[in-house]
């Protein structure tokens, strides 16, 4: 009989984008050395979204976010998919990294759309660095500047989009990978996510037989596609931390 849990997990389909996050998470889980479970660290993490799926595959994931309520449905979801035993949530937030985990201990730090509420992304990247172990690897995901100058047009809103595009404080792949090998870390690949996927309506997905399956496979070949990365609406960066 089908647990909870599993029936769960059999109803749930993710969207385009998370889909190809994971892919590449799997990725870069899998090129560490050794075999095994892995130590994960989610930093900003919420109520688990990622975490979950990485727990599933067998990781150790600490999930460190400075909200409450967050933490608390992230509590909820795991004991619903009997993941207690492999996730683990501390408020706390980048500032506060050093205090909640040890120096070179972790394969994996996940650093999603996290760089762009800090007050200071340098230093918060130092001590992502920090705690990697060597040959340790960083999932960093921020959003982009140029594609939001293009949202904001498309809806209208002009001056906006203007206003945007002088902002040199936001992030675009240039200051980006700067900020990563400033770190001390070694970029191994990029991807652009959401160049087809976060323009393309669910109903449209829905209407036709392998249609998930098709948007998938663009965007993977998108991701890659130096004349679509930097108008995708993130940029995923893995990088290394050096033996």
């Amino acid at each position: 009989m089908a647990t909870r849990a599993t029936t769960h997990r059999a109803k749930r389909r993710l969207p385009v984008t998370q889909a190809l996050l994971l892919q590449i998470l799997d990725a870069q889980l899998a090129d560490l050395d050794g075999e095994g479970a892995r130590t994960v660290v989610d930093l900003g993490g919420g109520t688990g979204g990622v975490a979950t799926a990485l727990a599933e595959r067998g990781h150790r994931v600490t999930v460190i976010d400075p909200s409450p309520d967050a933490l608390a449905s992230l509590e909820r979801r795991t004991a619903e998919l009997g993941l207690a035993d492999r996730i683990n949530g501390l408020q706390g937030d980048a500032g506060t990294l050093a205090d909640l985990v040890s120096p070179g201990t972790v394969d994996l730090v996940l650093c999603h759309r996290v760089l762009d509420v800090v007050d200071n992304p340098g230093d918060a990247l130092a001590e992502v660095t920090r705690v990697l172990r060597p040959g340790g690897r960083l999932s960093l995901l921020v959003p982009q500047r140029h594609a939001l100058v293009l949202s904001h047009a498309l809806a209208g809103h002009i001056a906006l989009a203007r206003e945007v595009l002088a902002d040199r404080s936001r992030f675009d792949r240039a200051s980006t990978l700067e900020l990563v090998r400033r770190a001390g870390l070694e970029v191994v690949a990029e991807h652009g996510l959401g160049a087809a996927a976060d323009y393309v309506a669910e109903a449209v997905v829905e209407s036709a037989a392998g249609a998930y399956a098709e948007l998938l496979a663009l965007e993977t070949e998108l991701s890659t596609d130096p004349a679509f990365q930097p108008i995708a609406p993130a940029l995923h960066v893995s990088a290394r931390r050096a033996d």
